[in-house]
């Protein structure tokens, strides 16, 4: 008898839902080499260095492929209220990057940098444009991957001051300082007044650490190394959101793996470098303590969210269409 049931539709193609957030991968790769070259761990920097530049070049591979075969889920995708703040997250790539290459190979970091800036530059006014303008956001839609190109702006200083681009530079980091605060106010009266983040979006509250330790970072650098009352304010707000987002964790880890977990290694290795780069202009053995302490709960992190995304990948899990 011959079965009339109509056949199974076919199952999704990997390429075409290849999620733009794979890109914080990358972020949180290259934070860990940042965080090791400013612990003093120069030979394991060079060695992740090198697999995130390898992994950052075969997801730039995988979204050209994506945006030439499968155009129209590229265009949903920057569509989506959400997956759209991730867009950044390749040029933020690209300017840590630079930050990582520019001891080891000056002249092509700062082509990457000059890249990645006119390409973040360009993404956060499309993005920005894209929130004010014509599309209707919800309060349920707003969460704290926002931050992702307000990040990529105060990310920009780390690389553009050590290549002589000072004024570029602040221009970086007055839009990043803006939105930052801008952002943390939306954000928090989401968090207070609304309904809880969905579940695969609540790790990424700990992008909450990143802002104040990028700035900080920034600043020194402004300042030629100073530790001043600013920066001092900066770091400590850091700290602040450390604490804050250290409280969730156990909630957190009660969740079902899925990529936004990668939320959690960036930030991590944005206040592990900052408490180094204070303990080495200011002598302070309590910011370096603190600064091992959260480089050995980076490395943690990212050894488990290496181990379960190539595990979710193969299984396919992280190219389900939401």
């Amino acid at each position: 008898m011959v079965s009339t049931d109509p056949p199974p539709p076919p199952p999704p193609s990997r390429l075409e839902n290849f999620p733009i957030s794979f890109f914080a991968v990358t972020m949180g790769v290259f934070g860990l080499a940042f965080a090791l070259l400013e612990g003093g761990f120069d030979l394991p920097a060079t060695g992740v260095g090198v697999a995130g530049v390898s992994i950052l070049m075969v997801l730039f591979v995988t979204l050209a492929l994506k945006a030439l075969r499968f155009p129209a889920s590229l265009k949903a995708e920057w569509a989506h209220p959400v997956r759209l703040a991730f867009f950044p997250a390749t040029s933020v790539s690209l300017l840590l990057m630079a930050t990582v290459l520019r001891d080891a190979a000056p002249e092509l970091a700062e082509g990457v940098w000059l890249v990645g800036a006119a390409t973040h530059g360009v993404l956060t006014l499309v993005v920005i444009s894209a929130w004010i303008g014509h599309r209707a956001f919800g309060p349920g839609q707003l969460s704290p991957a926002w931050f992702i190109p307000a990040v990529g702006n105060l990310a920009a200083p780390l690389g553009g001051v050590a290549f002589g681009y000072v004024e570029l530079s602040w221009y970086f980091f007055a839009v990043g300082v803006l939105f930052w605060i801008v952002l943390l106010t939306l954000v928090f009266n989401r968090l207070i007044f609304h309904d809880p983040l969905p579940g695969k979006l609540k790790p990424t509250i700990v992008i909450l650490i990143a802002p104040p330790a990028l700035a900080f970072l920034a600043w020194v650098q402004f300042q030629g190394g100073v530790v001043d009352a600013p920066a001092r304010i900066l770091i400590n707000l850091g700290y602040f959101f450390t604490a804050l987002v250290a409280i969730q964790i156990p909630s957190l880890l009660k969740l079902p793996f899925a990529l936004s977990f990668w939320a959690l290694s960036f930030p991590l290795a944005a206040i592990a470098t900052a408490s180094f780069r204070f303990a080495d202009l200011t002598g302070s053995v309590l910011h370096q303590s603190a600064g091992f302490l959260l480089l050995g709960m980076l490395i943690i992190t990212i050894a488990v969210l290496a181990i379960r995304t190539v595990r979710a990948a193969m299984a396919g899990e992280v190219f389900r269409p939401d």
